[in-house]
């Protein structure tokens, strides 16, 4: 699918780019009406859906099942350390995960495989920080 290049659409991108970590897009469409931009929600799913299947969006999905986006920093396959406190995302590469989910999908007669791995924890300010009452 070719996906157009519109004011909408780069704005979308600069919101995302300006956002810290992963936002969902009610959060970045959010930010987009604060700043009066007239760009619907439906149009905020559309710009992130095509961002990412283009590779300038990573997306995950949140331990609570909802979709979340950043503008990507790294070219090609990667994945993420996110801390589940302060959001904190550092993108790391994982050869042993690679290689682990090739043999495991060519054992069980899987060819162009793909995967996703996103590990969620607690960074180290956020774990070394005195649990509020």
């Amino acid at each position: 699918m070719v996906h157009r290049n519109t004011w909408q659409r780069d704005r979308v991108r600069e919101a995302l780019s300006d956002a810290s970590g992963f936002v969902s897009a009610q959060t970045l469409y959010a930010t987009l009406r604060d700043d009066d931009t007239g760009i619907g929600l439906a149009t905020v799913y559309r710009a992130l859906a095509g961002l990412a299947a283009q590779g300038e969006a990573d997306s995950l999905q949140s331990p609570e099942g909802e979709n979340l986006f950043r503008a990507c920093t790294s070219p090609g396959h990667h994945h993420h350390l996110i801390c589940r406190s302060c959001g904190l995302t550092v993108e790391i590469a994982a050869t042993d995960v690679e290689q682990w989910a090739q043999r495991t999908a060519a054992a069980h007669g899987f060819t162009e495989a793909e995967h996703v791995v996103d590990i969620f924890g607690l960074c180290a300010s956020c774990a070394a920080a005195p649990a509020s009452a």
